[in-house]
């Protein structure tokens, strides 16, 4: 089975720039480039953060884009999101447990509502080990928006899960859960533990690292992970990126478009 993993697009209901990026434009040249690589997936996975203000015209207009794939999509909501309209909008694409080929993918929803912080409440976890339980011997990849652990070492991440212990608890209950996937920190992440991978993906706009111990913008160009996931569990996956010569045309074309406005 091939999944596409998308975050963070951060669309908003009127177009526009933020830190410098067009998130629409941004969004519509990832989504052209999983067109030309990946057309013939069989999910495509959306990990919070898909709009910015939480509007309803902002998630008709990601439902428009990424539609034009035609492929199945699952999301789940982030910080930045307004669930109830991401569900209403979406409808069926933010169904929390879905069986793809041999794998069962579940979504979990990490939002505390006025916070960018993250927690999974008791009814989070209940569904997490019903469908984990439930799976047979499915494998399973479980999906949210926050990160489970810090990025790096010397980060004092105040916006992360804050009962990530608990959710590890939980997920070291179920032996088939092979996959732990989140959105959120805007950058590329691939870590093991136990017989689990971790992972997290580019944003499909703006990009942020850790320097120093200090939170900072990247200009590394967006992009999407592929994941290939095989009947016995196992994985391969990868990041696709734009191009940065022409991502760093279109940084540059923007940047002359807010001159253009100030002057």
């Amino acid at each position: 089975m091939l999944v596409i993993h998308l975050s963070d697009a951060h669309l908003c209901a009127n177009p526009g720039l933020m830190l410098g990026v067009d998130t629409e434009a941004s969004l519509r040249a990832v989504v052209d480039q999983i067109h030309r690589e990946h057309c013939d997936a069989d999910l495509v996975l959306a990990t919070g953060d898909l709009s910015q203000d939480g509007s309803d015209a902002s998630y008709r207009r990601f439902a428009r884009m990424v539609g034009e794939l035609g492929l199945p999509v699952r999301c789940l909501p982030g910080n930045h999101d307004a669930p109830a309209v991401l569900a209403r909008a979406l409808g069926n694409w933010a169904k929390p447990v879905t069986d793809v080929g041999a794998w069962r993918v579940i979504t979990l929803n990490s939002t505390v509502a006025g916070s960018n912080g993250g927690h999974l409440d008791r009814q989070q976890l209940e569904l997490l080990d019903t469908a984990a339980a439930s799976a047979g011997p499915r494998p399973v990849l479980v999906a949210l928006h926050h990160n489970a652990v810090p990025m790096t070492p010397d980060w004092h991440d105040t916006m992360m899960l804050d009962n990530a212990t608990e959710l590890f608890r939980h997920l070291g209950r179920w032996r088939n859960i092979r996959l732990l996937l989140w959105g959120h920190v805007h950058q590329e992440f691939d870590r093991r533990r136990g017989n689990m991978r971790l992972l997290a993906t580019p944003s499909t706009c703006f990009q942020f690292t850790i320097r120093d111990g200090r939170h900072r913008l990247d200009t590394s160009a967006p992009g999407y992970r592929w994941l290939k996931l095989y009947p016995d569990g196992s994985v391969a996956t990868g990041v696709r990126r734009l191009d940065a010569r022409a991502w760093e045309a279109m940084l540059q074309g923007w940047a002359q478009f807010e001159a253009d406005q100030a002057a």
